[in-house]
C-alpha cells in the first residue's frame, strides 16, 4: 500500500499507538489501513457417492483439480459464499450438510472453510473459471493433480471420515515451511 484510501495522502508503516502490529498509517490524516486474513469458501460436493472436483481454468495453478472454491464477497455468509463459488465455478447447487473444515494458512494471510454438500439434483457443468468438472469415485481422485494443500488436505480428512461414517469439523493450519523452520530454531 502506498496512498491512503481516505485522503490519498502517502501511507508508511509503524506500530499505531496501542496496538502491537506494524500497519499501514496516513501520514496526513492518520488513517490506520488494518489487513486481514481473506476468507476462502468451498464446498466438498457428493453425489451417488463420487466427489465432484473442477479442473481450474485460471491461475494459480491452471489446470489443476480443486474443490469448488473462492475468495468471500462483503455482505455473504460463508455458506452463501460457498454455495455461490460452487454454483459459478460447477454450475451445480448444493445442499449444505455442515462445517468440514477450516484450514488456516497464515503465511498467505488466508483462511479455507469447506463444507460438506451433496449436490441437490446431480447436475453439474464447467463455469467460466474451469476447464471441466467431474464425478470422481473416490478410489480415483487425480492426487497428483490437486491444486492446493488445503484442497488436498480436506479430501484426505474426508475420504478417512467416510470410512468411519463420522464426519466432525476439522481444524488446522497449513505453514509455509520457512516458518516451521524457524519455529523449530526458536
Amino acid at each position: 500500500m502506498k496512498f491512503c484510501s481516505t485522503c490519498g495522502h502517502p501511507v508508511e508503516q509503524r506500530i499505531p499507538e496501542g496496538d502491537n502490529r506494524h500497519r499501514y498509517v496516513c501520514v496526513s490524516c492518520d488513517t490506520i489501513h488494518y489487513q486481514n486474513p481473506r476468507i476462502v469458501a468451498g464446498t466438498v460436493p457428493v453425489w451417488e457417492g463420487k466427489i465432484l472436483l473442477c479442473r481450474r481454468a485460471i491461475e494459480p495453478r491452471y489446470g489443476y483439480w480443486t474443490l469448488p472454491a473462492g475468495f468471500m464477497e462483503n455482505a455473504e455468509t460463508t455458506v452463501e459464499a460457498a454455495e455461490r463459488e460452487t454454483l459459478e465455478e460447477a454450475l451445480a447447487e448444493v445442499d449444505i450438510e455442515g462445517l468440514y473444515s477450516i484450514i488456516d494458512v497464515p503465511h498467505i494471510n488466508q483462511v479455507h472453510m469447506f463444507y460438506r454438500a451433496s449436490l441437490k439434483d446431480g447436475q453439474f457443468g464447467a463455469g467460466k473459471e474451469s476447464l471441466e468438472t467431474r464425478l470422481f469415485e473416490l478410489d480415483a481422485i487425480p492426487w497428483d493433480e490437486i491444486s492446493f494443500p488445503t484442497v488436498r488436505r480436506t479430501l484426505e480428512l474426508f475420504l478417512a471420515d467416510i470410512k468411519t461414517d463420522s464426519f466432525g469439523v476439522h481444524v488446522s493450519d497449513i505453514r509455509h515451511p520457512m516458518s516451521s523452520a524457524r519455529r523449530s530454531a526458536e
